[in-house]
């Protein structure tokens, strides 16, 4: 579960400036003076050892927003209002989906032990008889140290000490990760190997010095806009979690951004329930023991690289994006269509996807609000009475309940599972060899579901007294 801190808050921040600059007209003459401006001289630098390490972060911080991976600087001289107008030129996506700000990944832990006031300065120094690289010495009052460029971070002086004084600080972002995909390298920094990664996103809000950034579409989409194109918004149905409104409210105020149409992704949650549904009686009749849902696209990607037993009983139906599009297509087809949603795996599902050609999160259509100063009036209006299992889909039970309120008389027998993390994967491992105790799985990256998606606004409680009360309401 993300919790609300300063990275986030400066991340929204950047967003905000950038997009209030652009609607002004001025982001390409003022671009270059906002690591100045959010770390002037006089201010302390936020974790930094001084301003200028400061601006140089939050100069890198801008790039990913502007949609460029810190590996695509060629010259630290290009100005950062070279990149923005590129920007609003480009028309080809980045086809990668995240990058590593190494200025703030400097500044992390180096290695994963360290002694503290707890050692005693015995006599035994088991820490130091055992350690296979003699990176453990003594200061002068006695007390234990570890060289860090001696360390190979085995954990044996940990294990060898009498008082635990010795103890393992995890890299946070290396922690979040159910499946290995980010390491450091020779210098200290971190790199996402995305032939491992499932794209579930949790190691952006893991880092405390915000280096793991997403390659952002905002201008992208914001420049097409500006150039008149059309652009419909398939919106997805934990963005009532986010803003207190009904959907038809949050979809005015996304039309002012200038979308020509909304859809709601309910309306293809709704398909992908039917879907399921006759996929699921299908497969029991076949003799199957049970079916996975495959609507959480970090979930699939487990499979198809660290999952493969469990690959064969993952649903075949498609998500609630890709229906959606399909709607959004046939209605529009003079149209692009631009997904909206909560999470980073959909980037990744629409870059396999040649129905969508863009993808904007919560928090980057947060910004874009904020930054047009587009406020989300309250109406009378209600919504669709008929697709509201589907809006269900945004939390985590949600995908079940449809199905069993489309094909009542299947016998389904389900099991929840929310939140991919390494206890779990070990879970799902143990249901593919024949140990699951139903015969319906569904799987969600996301603790409680996509309603506290990594690119969500709001914390998970929050978020769920939202939806909780949005959906009573309407």
């Amino acid at each position: 579960m993300a919790f609300l801190n300063n990275t986030l808050i400066v991340r929204r921040d950047l967003m905000t400036k950038l997009v209030s600059l652009f609607n002004e007209g001025v982001l390409l003459s003022e671009i270059d003076r906002v690591p100045l401006k959010m770390s002037p001289k006089k201010a302390q630098a936020r974790g930094r050892c001084c301003i200028h390490k400061e601006r140089a972060v939050l100069k890198y911080k801008i790039m990913p927003i502007l949609g460029y991976s810190i590996e695509e600087e060629e010259d630290e001289l290009t100005p950062l209002s070279e990149y923005a107008r590129k920007a609003l030129l480009r028309t080809e996506k980045n086809k990668s989906i995240f990058t590593v700000v190494d200025e703030a990944c400097t500044a992390c832990v180096k290695t994963n032990y360290v002694v503290t006031n707890l050692c005693k300065g015995c006599v035994a120094r088991a820490c130091y008889m055992n350690c296979p690289r003699e990176a453990v010495f003594f200061k002068e009052n006695g007390q234990a140290g570890i060289d860090h460029n001696k360390c190979i971070n085995c954990g044996i002086c940990k294990e060898a000490c009498p008082y635990h004084s010795i103890v393992f600080v995890p890299v946070p972002c290396e922690e979040s990760c159910p499946v290995k995909a980010i390491q450091k390298d020779e210098n200290g920094i971190e790199h996402i190997d995305e032939s491992k990664c499932i794209f579930c996103g949790k190691c952006i809000n893991a880092c405390p010095f915000g280096s793991i950034f997403e390659i952002s579409q905002i201008f992208d989409v914001l420049s097409a806009i500006q150039r008149n194109e059309k652009i419909t918004a398939i919106v997805a149905p934990s963005v009532q979690s986010q803003f207190e409104h009904s959907f038809s409210d949050i979809a005015t105020a996304i039309k002012n951004i200038g979308f020509s149409e909304i859809i709601e992704v309910a309306l293809g949650a709704m398909e992908t329930a039917f879907h399921e549904g006759e996929e699921l009686q299908q497969k029991l009749e076949q003799g199957q023991q049970f079916m996975t849902t495959s609507c959480c696209p970090s979930y699939v990607e487990l499979t198809k690289k660290h999952l493969i037993e469990m690959k064969p009983f993952v649903s075949q139906t498609n998500s609630p994006m890709y229906y959606a599009s399909k709607i959004a297509k046939n209605k529009y087809p003079d149209s692009k269509v631009c997904f909206i949603g909560p999470c980073v795996g959909k980037r990744k599902e629409a870059a396999d996807d040649q129905t969508i050609d863009y993808v904007l999160t919560f928090e980057e259509l947060d910004a874009i609000l904020k930054g047009m100063k587009i406020e989300i009036i309250p109406t009378e209006n209600k919504d669709d009475e008929e697709i509201k299992a589907g809006r269900g889909f945004a939390q985590s039970g949600g995908v079940i309940a449809a199905v069993m309120e489309s094909y009542p008389n299947v016998g389904i027998k389900p099991l929840i599972v929310t939140n991919i993390d390494k206890k779990n994967i070990a879970l799902l491992k143990a249901y593919a060899k024949g140990k699951a105790p139903g015969n319906f799985i569904e799987v969600m990256a996301c603790e409680g579901g996509c309603i506290s998606g990594p690119c969500t606004i709001n914390t998970y409680k929050d978020a769920q007294k939202i939806f909780k009360k949005v959906v009573e309401e309407n």
